[in-house]
């Protein structure tokens, strides 16, 4: 036998695929959002209640096997974030996975907040 279907589930990566939302931002026009495929992790502020959309973040995402929890530091792209007037100014950027929660900090105007993402089902 192979082994139980569950055994081989959890060797599995986790699929952190998709689209991520912020969920303790503290205004209804403004949050951030992220889009993860192939390894790359994309923010964006979004504003005006969603009809404004700026890159904050573009980067690598490095998921471990077996791993519930982690900790990761994104390698951003550089030119792409450049054009964009929102976008972090840093090199890289260090983000973790904990309880279905992605949370990295985010300086706006001065003010250094952490930033939580959920997976949008």
């Amino acid at each position: 036998s192979c082994g139980s279907d569950k055994e081989d589930a959890s060797a599995e990566p986790l699929d952190l695929t998709g689209t991520w939302k912020q969920v303790d931002g503290n205004s209804e026009d403004t949050w951030h959002e992220a889009t993860i495929s192939d390894g790359t992790i994309e923010i964006n502020w979004i504003s005006d209640g969603g009809d404004t959309k700026s890159l904050y973040w573009k980067g690598t995402i490095e998921i471990p096997e077996n791993e519930n929890e982690f900790t990761w530091t994104s390698q951003g792209d550089v030119d792409a974030m450049a054009a964009s007037l929102l976008a972090s100014t840093d090199e890289t950027k260090d983000f973790t996975y904990k309880d279905n929660i992605i949370s990295y900090e985010a300086s706006a105007m001065g003010t250094t907040t952490t930033v939580k993402l959920e997976k949008q089902k």
